[in-house]
């Protein structure tokens, strides 16, 4: 079994239903479509950049960032579970919210990785979207985790969400 380090573990703002995790020096990069892509969740068309989907339009949502050495189990309480093949341009790994600067940074070796996606509450998140704009609460949380492995399709693990399917389905079309 792999030992994650933790890169991040708190909240993050999302606007749009959207964050990133870019590579090199750039914190911004111009999202490269979804074309080529199984997943509406994760999308990696742009080289060293992933473009991230939430339940909940505007607002804060949970994120953990994990490294790992080998691909960790998945966890059963995780409704939704993408994963996709991705390589950083650079040792710089940033979570970028949308329009703004880095919330994280860590050091990932410039070589060929799999990244896991997880998601849990997307639809309750969309649902409450007014309660949790005037509040503090927090209803959809994420888990992003990277470990070194060849270049492999993306994959739709588990889709359990009308959110999900959604964004899937913007995909079923390229």
């Amino acid at each position: 079994m792999t030992t994650p380090r933790t890169v991040y573990d708190g909240e993050l703002r999302v606007h749009y239903c959207q964050f990133d995790v870019v590579s090199g020096t750039e914190d911004h990069v111009d999202f490269g479509g979804r074309t080529g892509q199984r997943n509406g969740l994760c999308i990696a068309t742009t080289p060293g950049a992933l473009f991230l989907v939430t339940g909940l339009h505007t607002g804060t949502v949970g994120l953990t960032v994990e490294l790992h050495d080998t691909s960790p189990p998945i966890e059963y309480h995780w409704e939704e579970v993408v994963e996709v093949s991705f390589r950083p341009v650079s040792s710089r790994l940033a979570v970028v919210p949308w329009g703004d600067g880095a919330l994280c940074e860590t050091r990932l070796d410039v070589r060929d990785h799999r990244v896991r996606y997880c998601a849990l509450g997307m639809d309750e998140a969309r649902e409450r979207e007014s309660e949790i704009l005037e509040g503090d609460l927090m209803v959809d949380r994420y888990l992003l985790q990277f470990w070194p492995a060849p270049p492999a399709p993306d994959e739709v693990i588990r889709q359990t969400s009308a959110s999900a399917a959604y964004w899937h389905g913007l995909t079923a079309g390229n």
